[in-house]
């Protein structure tokens, strides 16, 4: 059905097929080596017989992502994995394969492209410098990922026959121990805090393991601190919605999905908006209690924001946000960090970044309650179970190591049974039947007095030679 014909240095299959008109149509494919000419005659023989034979197309890797994207990604994704998935294809992949076909990439080309990928520098954009100098082992494991749902929608479209980014070598990303301050150094942290807004957005990610778009997201309406709940150890804060900043294009692609609010921008030429939105996973939008001292805080800064709402009249634009600029407009990400950075320096701290207050959180709370993963995940709103136990592993291993020290305590330490011994049998004495005894003495007044004489002297005490 197939046949090989080589051409100089590689090798050429021809064979016939039918295409979707029904009309019988030639198809000339070249390969380098004898080997993989081998296998594609195999591969297209088997489909012909089997009815699984898929008709050649020269649409390029590009063009597919294309038509994925809008097909797939505007059905699936929200606005922020959107603008992720456009920049890892704008930026890595359709410069390295975009041109090539579809049909040619194979799981040997995939691994080609990873190792390539391994050495291409990162891309930098307007707001932040790359902070390493080459793609790294996770970017790389998100761009598989991509790669892999677009070519397993290739399969679904008939497009390929095989998914070659279903198994490919790639350096698994290792979750190593990240840099966090203790509980004695956020407080140090807090004291000398001077900024309201940093002050608020720290306690709400400590005490309750915020994500920094959880906090400034988060409005009054959804913040629960009367007198009645504090009293009885009931307030708390829902939490639904985020705040992030996404691309016009990506909102106006997917219709405003999940998106509750769009802020109007200061300066109408820019390309991005700040959004309110839905969270991105289910696992995110949760009910979270908060201790006494935090709802406290939260009253008074409601308090203090209200008397400066009252100040400034119609100039404050009211958003019901509880972390808001003094005019009430959103806080951004970078207005928080740039005071932290500043509050850092500051108090002598070391070196972490705002989110790490989070794993601060997470890492007391698993102390607390004794590696309570459910409890755990509860505030913190991971969707998988194994995040937690991959990232927080050390706290784990710091708890069974309690364990066993409580083992020890419980168990081995009172009686102390590193000095006990397993008992020693003792020689077994002959029975002696004293009711025979006592008939032979009868009988015998010389044996009982043979007896007397052997016991009065053992009784006596002897003398030393």
């Amino acid at each position: 059905m197939a046949a090989i014909i080589k051409r100089k240095k590689a090798y050429s299959i021809v064979y016939n097929f039918t295409d979707e008109s029904g009309e019988v149509r030639q198809k000339w494919e070249t390969w380098h080596t004898y080997k993989e000419a081998l296998k594609r005659k195999s591969e297209v023989e088997n489909g012909i017989l089997t009815g699984t034979f898929i008709e050649p197309t020269g649409q390029k890797v590009s063009d597919f992502l294309h038509d994925f994207v809008s097909i797939y990604g505007e059905k699936k994704w929200g606005v922020s994995m959107y603008d992720a998935s456009c920049a890892l294809i704008a930026n890595y992949i359709n410069p390295i394969i975009g041109d090539m076909k579809i049909q040619s990439i194979t799981p040997r080309m995939v691994d080609k492209y990873i190792k390539v990928l391994g050495k291409t520098p990162c891309v930098a954009v307007r707001t932040r410098k790359p902070a390493t100098q080459f793609v790294t082992d996770k970017t790389i494991e998100k761009i598989v990922k991509l790669l892999r749902c677009a070519f397993g929608q290739a399969v679904r479209w008939e497009l390929i026959g095989k998914n070659p980014f279903q198994n490919p070598i790639i350096t698994k990303t290792e979750y190593k121990k990240r840099a966090i301050w203790t509980a004695d150094m956020i407080r140090k942290a807090l004291d000398q805090c001077t900024d309201s807004k940093l002050y608020v957005a720290m306690n709400l990610s400590f005490a309750c393991s915020l994500r920094m778009g959880e906090i400034l997201g988060l409005t009054w309406n959804n913040v629960h601190i009367t007198d009645e709940d504090i009293a009885n150890d009931d307030a708390w804060v829902y939490i639904d919605k985020e705040l992030t900043r996404a691309s016009k294009r990506a909102i106006e692609m997917l219709g405003k999905k999940d998106i509750y609010y769009i802020f109007k921008p200061l300066m109408s030429n820019t390309s991005t908006r700040l959004i309110l939105k839905k969270p991105k996973t289910e696992s995110s939008i949760r009910k979270i209690w908060l201790p006494k001292t935090l709802a406290y805080i939260l009253r008074k800064w409601k308090e203090s924001q209200d008397e400066l709402k009252g100040f400034l009249g119609d100039e404050y634009q009211d958003f019901n946000l509880v972390v808001a600029q003094s005019n009430g407009r959103p806080c951004e990400e970078r207005i928080i960090l740039k005071e932290f950075s500043k509050l850092r320096k500051k108090a002598g701290l070391p070196s972490v970044v705002f989110h790490s207050l989070r794993h601060s959180s997470t890492t007391y709370k698993l102390k607390l309650n004794h590696g309570d993963l459910k409890a755990t995940q509860g505030d913190t709103g991971h969707a998988d179970l194994d995040m937690i136990t991959k990232v927080y592993a050390h706290i784990l291993d710091e708890d069974r190591k309690v364990n066993a020290q409580r083992f020890e305590s419980a168990f081995y330490a009172n009686p102390d049974l590193r000095t006990v011994k397993p008992p020693q049998e003792q020689p077994q004495q002959p029975a002696v039947d004293v009711k025979a005894l006592a008939e032979q003495l009868s009988k015998s007044p010389e044996l009982l007095q043979t007896l007397s004489l052997l016991l009065a002297a053992q009784s006596r005490p002897q003398k030393a030679c």
